[in-house]
Protein backbone atom coordinates (compact mmCIF):
# COMPACT_ATOMS: atom_id res chain seq x y z
CA UNK A 1 0.00 0.00 0.00
CA UNK A 2 1.58 3.17 -0.91
CA UNK A 3 2.18 5.74 1.96
CA UNK A 4 -0.03 8.73 2.12
CA UNK A 5 1.37 12.22 3.85
CA UNK A 6 -0.82 15.79 4.01
CA UNK A 7 -0.68 18.97 5.37
CA UNK A 8 -1.37 18.46 9.34
CA UNK A 9 1.50 15.50 9.21
CA UNK A 10 4.07 17.88 8.40
CA UNK A 11 3.23 20.18 11.28
CA UNK A 12 5.92 20.42 14.47
CA UNK A 13 9.11 22.40 15.11
CA UNK A 14 11.06 19.24 14.38
CA UNK A 15 10.35 19.20 10.35
CA UNK A 16 11.76 22.22 9.50
CA UNK A 17 15.38 21.06 11.55
CA UNK A 18 15.01 17.86 9.45
CA UNK A 19 14.14 19.57 6.39
CA UNK A 20 17.49 21.75 6.89
CA UNK A 21 19.77 18.26 7.41
CA UNK A 22 18.23 17.27 4.14
CA UNK A 23 18.93 20.06 2.10
CA UNK A 24 22.23 20.27 3.48
CA UNK A 25 22.85 17.24 2.38
CA UNK A 26 21.21 17.90 -1.30
CA UNK A 27 23.82 20.61 -2.31
CA UNK A 28 26.80 18.54 -1.32
CA UNK A 29 25.74 15.64 -3.47
CA UNK A 30 24.92 18.81 -5.89
CA UNK A 31 28.66 19.25 -6.44
CA UNK A 32 29.34 15.55 -7.06
CA UNK A 33 26.77 15.59 -9.36
CA UNK A 34 24.19 13.54 -7.95
CA UNK A 35 21.53 15.26 -8.10
CA UNK A 36 19.01 14.88 -11.44
CA UNK A 37 17.34 18.97 -11.19
CA UNK A 38 16.05 20.19 -14.90
CA UNK A 39 14.43 23.49 -14.94
CA UNK A 40 10.64 23.39 -13.97
CA UNK A 41 8.03 22.77 -17.08
CA UNK A 42 5.51 24.86 -17.59
CA UNK A 43 2.09 23.24 -19.58
CA UNK A 44 -0.37 25.93 -20.14
CA UNK A 45 -3.76 25.30 -20.04
CA UNK A 46 -4.91 29.20 -22.04
CA UNK A 47 -6.39 31.97 -19.72
CA UNK A 48 -6.99 29.34 -16.55
CA UNK A 49 -3.10 29.11 -15.88
CA UNK A 50 -0.64 26.51 -15.72
CA UNK A 51 0.02 22.73 -14.26
CA UNK A 52 4.25 23.52 -13.69
CA UNK A 53 5.94 20.20 -12.79
CA UNK A 54 9.76 19.45 -11.29
CA UNK A 55 11.17 16.36 -11.78
CA UNK A 56 14.48 15.19 -10.19
CA UNK A 57 16.06 13.19 -7.52
CA UNK A 58 19.08 11.71 -6.79
CA UNK A 59 21.78 9.30 -7.84
CA UNK A 60 23.79 6.86 -5.86
CA UNK A 61 23.41 4.23 -3.68
CA UNK A 62 19.81 5.25 -2.48
CA UNK A 63 18.45 6.66 -5.40
CA UNK A 64 15.26 8.48 -5.69
CA UNK A 65 12.89 9.86 -8.43
CA UNK A 66 10.02 11.60 -8.78
CA UNK A 67 7.92 15.14 -9.01
CA UNK A 68 6.35 17.69 -7.65
CA UNK A 69 3.35 19.12 -9.90
CA UNK A 70 1.14 22.44 -8.98
CA UNK A 71 -1.14 24.73 -10.58
CA UNK A 72 -1.41 28.32 -11.07
CA UNK A 73 -5.16 28.62 -11.95
CA UNK A 74 -7.09 31.14 -11.13
CA UNK A 75 -8.50 31.15 -7.65
CA UNK A 76 -6.41 27.87 -7.23
CA UNK A 77 -5.71 27.19 -3.37
CA UNK A 78 -2.03 25.84 -4.54
CA UNK A 79 -2.62 22.23 -4.24
CA UNK A 80 0.62 19.76 -4.66
CA UNK A 81 1.13 16.81 -5.06
CA UNK A 82 4.94 15.13 -4.59
CA UNK A 83 5.48 11.51 -5.46
CA UNK A 84 8.39 9.51 -4.57
CA UNK A 85 9.51 5.98 -6.42
CA UNK A 86 12.65 4.02 -5.50
CA UNK A 87 14.44 3.09 -8.68
CA UNK A 88 16.39 0.24 -6.63
CA UNK A 89 13.02 -1.58 -5.91
CA UNK A 90 10.95 -0.29 -8.76
CA UNK A 91 8.28 0.77 -6.54
CA UNK A 92 6.09 3.75 -5.74
CA UNK A 93 7.27 4.89 -2.25
CA UNK A 94 4.58 7.12 -1.19
CA UNK A 95 2.47 10.75 -1.83
CA UNK A 96 2.77 13.64 -0.37
CA UNK A 97 -0.43 15.89 -0.73
CA UNK A 98 -1.00 19.47 0.25
CA UNK A 99 1.02 22.87 0.32
CA UNK A 100 3.57 22.60 3.20
CA UNK A 101 5.89 20.27 1.55
CA UNK A 102 6.81 22.95 -1.17
CA UNK A 103 6.80 25.88 1.73
CA UNK A 104 8.85 23.23 3.89
CA UNK A 105 11.56 22.52 1.48
CA UNK A 106 12.03 26.23 0.11
CA UNK A 107 12.11 27.80 3.68
CA UNK A 108 14.36 24.84 4.13
CA UNK A 109 16.49 26.37 1.10
CA UNK A 110 16.69 29.60 2.77
CA UNK A 111 18.31 28.30 6.20
CA UNK A 112 20.69 26.71 4.43
CA UNK A 113 21.36 29.83 2.70
CA UNK A 114 20.95 31.64 5.83
CA UNK A 115 23.78 29.38 7.45
CA UNK A 116 26.24 29.91 5.21
CA UNK A 117 25.38 33.42 4.01
CA UNK A 118 24.91 35.15 7.37
CA UNK A 119 27.32 36.49 10.25
CA UNK A 120 27.38 33.63 12.89
CA UNK A 121 26.57 36.13 15.44
CA UNK A 122 22.96 37.16 13.67
CA UNK A 123 20.31 37.53 16.27
CA UNK A 124 17.62 39.88 14.64
CA UNK A 125 15.43 39.46 12.07
CA UNK A 126 13.43 41.77 10.07
CA UNK A 127 10.70 39.87 7.66
CA UNK A 128 8.10 41.45 4.92
CA UNK A 129 5.65 39.35 4.47
CA UNK A 130 3.60 37.30 6.40
CA UNK A 131 2.03 35.10 4.25
CA UNK A 132 3.19 31.01 4.52
CA UNK A 133 6.50 31.78 2.65
CA UNK A 134 7.59 34.32 5.30
CA UNK A 135 6.63 31.79 8.18
CA UNK A 136 8.73 29.07 6.91
CA UNK A 137 11.63 31.10 6.22
CA UNK A 138 11.42 32.56 9.82
CA UNK A 139 10.87 28.72 11.17
CA UNK A 140 14.55 28.05 8.64
CA UNK A 141 16.22 31.20 10.47
CA UNK A 142 15.50 29.97 13.82
CA UNK A 143 16.47 27.05 13.28
CA UNK A 144 20.21 27.62 12.33
CA UNK A 145 20.64 30.85 14.35
CA UNK A 146 19.93 31.99 18.07
CA UNK A 147 17.25 34.25 16.98
CA UNK A 148 16.37 36.64 20.28
CA UNK A 149 14.65 39.41 18.06
CA UNK A 150 12.20 39.51 14.88
CA UNK A 151 10.14 42.60 13.51
CA UNK A 152 7.81 41.49 11.03
CA UNK A 153 6.29 44.19 8.15
CA UNK A 154 3.48 43.57 5.61
CA UNK A 155 0.65 45.73 4.02
CA UNK A 156 -2.09 44.45 5.69
CA UNK A 157 -2.25 45.30 9.73
CA UNK A 158 -3.76 42.01 10.75
CA UNK A 159 -2.15 39.41 8.92
CA UNK A 160 0.92 41.28 10.60
CA UNK A 161 -0.40 40.98 14.23
CA UNK A 162 -1.79 37.60 13.27
CA UNK A 163 1.84 36.51 11.56
CA UNK A 164 3.58 38.11 14.95
CA UNK A 165 1.35 35.82 16.99
CA UNK A 166 1.68 33.13 15.54
CA UNK A 167 5.23 32.83 15.00
CA UNK A 168 6.03 34.26 18.42
CA UNK A 169 4.20 31.47 19.64
CA UNK A 170 5.11 28.82 18.02
CA UNK A 171 9.33 29.96 18.14
CA UNK A 172 9.28 31.23 21.51
CA UNK A 173 11.01 34.61 19.92
CA UNK A 174 9.78 38.12 20.67
CA UNK A 175 8.23 39.03 17.31
CA UNK A 176 7.32 42.69 16.77
CA UNK A 177 4.60 44.02 13.99
CA UNK A 178 5.75 47.14 12.55
CA UNK A 179 4.57 50.38 10.22
CA UNK A 180 7.21 50.35 7.41
CA UNK A 181 10.08 48.24 5.97
CA UNK A 182 12.33 50.35 7.50
CA UNK A 183 11.24 50.35 11.06
CA UNK A 184 11.67 46.36 10.27
CA UNK A 185 15.20 46.14 9.16
CA UNK A 186 16.79 48.97 11.60
CA UNK A 187 19.80 46.73 12.70
CA UNK A 188 18.83 43.34 11.60
CA UNK A 189 21.26 40.91 10.70
CA UNK A 190 18.96 39.01 8.91
CA UNK A 191 16.36 40.36 6.28
CA UNK A 192 13.49 37.66 4.56
CA UNK A 193 11.59 39.12 1.78
CA UNK A 194 8.72 37.03 1.01
CA UNK A 195 5.92 39.13 -0.56
CA UNK A 196 3.95 38.88 -4.24
CA UNK A 197 5.41 42.72 -4.44
CA UNK A 198 6.63 43.00 -8.13
CA UNK A 199 7.81 46.28 -7.46
CA UNK A 200 10.55 46.99 -5.31
CA UNK A 201 9.69 46.58 -1.64
CA UNK A 202 13.55 46.71 -0.33
CA UNK A 203 16.39 48.78 -0.86
CA UNK A 204 20.33 49.15 -0.18
CA UNK A 205 19.29 52.59 1.73
CA UNK A 206 16.77 49.53 4.06
CA UNK A 207 19.81 47.62 5.46
CA UNK A 208 22.35 47.37 8.08
CA UNK A 209 26.33 46.71 7.05
CA UNK A 210 26.42 43.16 7.29
CA UNK A 211 23.32 42.08 7.12
CA UNK A 212 22.27 38.63 4.76
CA UNK A 213 18.95 39.03 2.46
CA UNK A 214 16.82 36.26 1.58
CA UNK A 215 14.34 36.93 -1.29
CA UNK A 216 12.07 34.30 -1.85
CA UNK A 217 9.77 36.31 -4.06
CA UNK A 218 9.55 37.60 -7.70
CA UNK A 219 12.25 38.24 -8.97
CA UNK A 220 11.70 38.78 -13.02
CA UNK A 221 13.45 41.87 -15.00
CA UNK A 222 9.22 42.25 -15.89
CA UNK A 223 8.47 42.51 -11.81
CA UNK A 224 10.66 42.17 -8.56
CA UNK A 225 10.17 42.66 -5.03
CA UNK A 226 13.85 43.25 -4.17
CA UNK A 227 15.68 46.40 -5.96
CA UNK A 228 18.55 46.12 -8.10
CA UNK A 229 20.34 48.63 -5.90
CA UNK A 230 19.84 45.43 -2.97
CA UNK A 231 22.24 43.53 -5.74
CA UNK A 232 24.81 46.73 -6.24
CA UNK A 233 25.76 46.45 -2.42
CA UNK A 234 25.92 42.54 -1.45
CA UNK A 235 29.61 40.98 -1.97
CA UNK A 236 28.51 37.61 -2.33
CA UNK A 237 25.10 36.63 -4.60
CA UNK A 238 23.81 33.39 -3.86
CA UNK A 239 21.44 30.98 -6.12
CA UNK A 240 20.15 27.45 -4.94
CA UNK A 241 19.70 26.25 -9.01
CA UNK A 242 21.79 28.85 -10.99
CA UNK A 243 20.15 26.56 -14.37
CA UNK A 244 16.76 27.86 -13.09
CA UNK A 245 17.91 31.46 -13.82
CA UNK A 246 18.55 30.96 -17.15
CA UNK A 247 15.20 29.33 -17.85
CA UNK A 248 12.69 31.51 -16.92
CA UNK A 249 10.26 32.61 -19.88
CA UNK A 250 10.62 36.27 -18.56
CA UNK A 251 13.92 36.90 -17.74
CA UNK A 252 15.44 36.49 -14.53
CA UNK A 253 15.75 40.59 -12.92
CA UNK A 254 19.39 40.29 -12.58
CA UNK A 255 19.56 39.05 -16.43
CA UNK A 256 22.08 42.01 -18.68
CA UNK A 257 23.27 43.31 -15.48
CA UNK A 258 27.16 43.19 -14.09
CA UNK A 259 25.32 40.78 -11.63
CA UNK A 260 24.00 38.20 -13.80
CA UNK A 261 27.63 36.40 -13.81
CA UNK A 262 28.52 37.47 -9.90
CA UNK A 263 25.71 34.68 -8.94
CA UNK A 264 27.35 31.79 -7.19
CA UNK A 265 25.78 28.36 -6.77
CA UNK A 266 24.75 27.69 -3.14
CA UNK A 267 25.98 24.12 -3.23
CA UNK A 268 29.61 26.13 -3.94
CA UNK A 269 29.20 27.83 -0.14
CA UNK A 270 28.02 24.89 1.55
CA UNK A 271 31.20 23.03 0.75
CA UNK A 272 33.27 25.65 2.14
CA UNK A 273 31.34 26.63 5.33
CA UNK A 274 32.82 29.60 7.53
CA UNK A 275 34.72 31.36 4.49
CA UNK A 276 32.31 33.09 3.05
CA UNK A 277 32.48 36.37 4.75
CA UNK A 278 35.87 38.57 4.32
CA UNK A 279 34.17 41.32 6.73
CA UNK A 280 31.78 41.95 9.03
CA UNK A 281 30.46 44.47 7.24
CA UNK A 282 30.00 42.49 4.10
CA UNK A 283 26.20 42.51 2.43
CA UNK A 284 25.38 39.14 1.38
CA UNK A 285 21.94 38.20 -0.76
CA UNK A 286 20.69 34.94 -1.46
CA UNK A 287 18.08 34.62 -4.19
CA UNK A 288 15.84 31.78 -3.90
CA UNK A 289 14.47 30.25 -7.07
CA UNK A 290 13.75 26.50 -6.10
CA UNK A 291 16.51 23.89 -6.97
CA UNK A 292 14.36 20.61 -8.52
CA UNK A 293 14.31 17.27 -7.22
CA UNK A 294 15.15 18.91 -3.71
CA UNK A 295 11.08 18.41 -3.12
CA UNK A 296 11.13 14.20 -3.56
CA UNK A 297 14.20 14.08 -1.04
CA UNK A 298 12.66 15.64 1.51
CA UNK A 299 9.23 14.18 0.76
CA UNK A 300 11.08 10.56 1.14
CA UNK A 301 12.57 11.94 4.46
CA UNK A 302 9.16 12.89 6.04
CA UNK A 303 7.71 9.36 4.77
CA UNK A 304 10.60 7.46 6.60
CA UNK A 305 9.62 9.82 9.61
CA UNK A 306 6.33 9.68 9.74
Amino acid sequence: MVKLLGDRDLIGHDVMAKAIDVLELAFRARLDNKIVSPPRHHVSFGEHGDLVFTVGGILGEAPLAGFRVYDTFQDSKQSQIVAVWSPNEGRLKGLVLGERLGAIRTGAIGGVAIRHLSSQHAKSVAVIGSGIQARTQLAAAAAVRAISAVRVYSRDVVNRKAFAEEMQRNLGVEITPVETVAKATTDADIVICATSSRTPVLHAADLTPGAHVNTVGPKLIGGHEIGLDVADTAKIIATDAPEQTRAYASPFFLAGTRHENRMVDLAELVSMPGKTRSSSEDITLFCSVGLAGTEVLLASALLDAF
